[in-house]
């Protein structure tokens, strides 16, 4: 059987690549991905890696022409810059979202990265200091990566099994990204700090912080109302918008 090219494009990686080792190929700051075929499309209607909540990491696993990636390395950022080419690259251009009862058309071409302030950045290493401004205690923590976000997954769906009714979503996604207090790097030293001592404004300042550091995709876009107002609004990441519906 002759051997078969798919079309492929190269992704500009929101985070130029800054913060992956040197020897790793996301260093370069971009990823060729080859155009979704029927193939990528049962992948996404699969009911088995749905219930997995892995459908996504597969989807982009079978997009990517380097298979020595490792795609758990991925920063949470640049996968989401993956998708919407590949969404764009399978389907075109325009997304349809329903916002405050109208339908809205999105020029999926049209986001952009969002403005990053790269100085605190130390090439090739994922890794950053914040000082909490209550208590002053130092935080070592680095950017999640798809691979922390599916251990964060599983771990809240655990948290679901005590049936408390304590989701635990945010206090869960701290413990994985903060690498030391003060200095202490060890786990169960983080995890009862997050649990008895993170303070809900050292919590909140902090999580401001790495959002306004982490290199993503800007999300936001604008829409004209029933009443003719100009108005932002963040573009939603549905299922349509990976499946758009299709009637066969």
């Amino acid at each position: 059987m002759a051997e078969v090219n798919f079309p492929t494009e190269v992704v500009d990686l929101p985070s130029q690549g800054l913060l992956y080792p040197k020897d790793s190929p996301l260093s370069s700051g971009k990823i060729e991905v080859k155009y979704m075929t029927a193939k990528e499309e049962d992948i996404l209607t699969s009911a088995n890696l749905i219930k997995k909540g892995i459908v996504v990491e597969k989807l982009i696993e079978s997009l990517v022409v380097d298979k020595s990636i490792d795609i758990d390395t991925i920063l949470v950022g640049d996968k989401n810059a993956i998708l919407i080419a590949s969404r764009i690259l399978a389907y075109g251009k325009e997304y349809e979202v329903e916002i405050d009862g109208q339908t809205v058309e999105v020029d999926l071409t049209t986001l952009k990265d969002k403005e990053v302030d790269k100085s605190v950045f130390t090439k090739g290493v994922n890794e950053f200091e914040f000082e909490l401004p209550a208590t002053k205690r130092k935080l070592t923590f680095k950017l999640l990566t798809s691979g922390d976000e599916k251990s964060i997954d599983t771990e809240i769906k655990g948290y679901e099994k005590i049936g408390d009714g304590i989701g635990y979503d945010l206090t869960t996604r701290l413990k994985n990204m903060i690498l030391s207090i003060d200095g202490d790097t060890k786990r169960a030293s983080i995890n009862s700090f997050v649990d008895n001592e993170f303070l809900s404004r050292d919590s909140l300042a902090f999580r401001t912080y790495a959002n306004k550091i982490m290199p993503d995709v800007d999300m936001t876009s604008e829409y004209i109302d029933e009443d003719g107002e100009e108005k932002e609004f963040t573009v939603p990441m549905t299922v349509q918008f990976l499946w758009p519906t299709i009637n066969l």
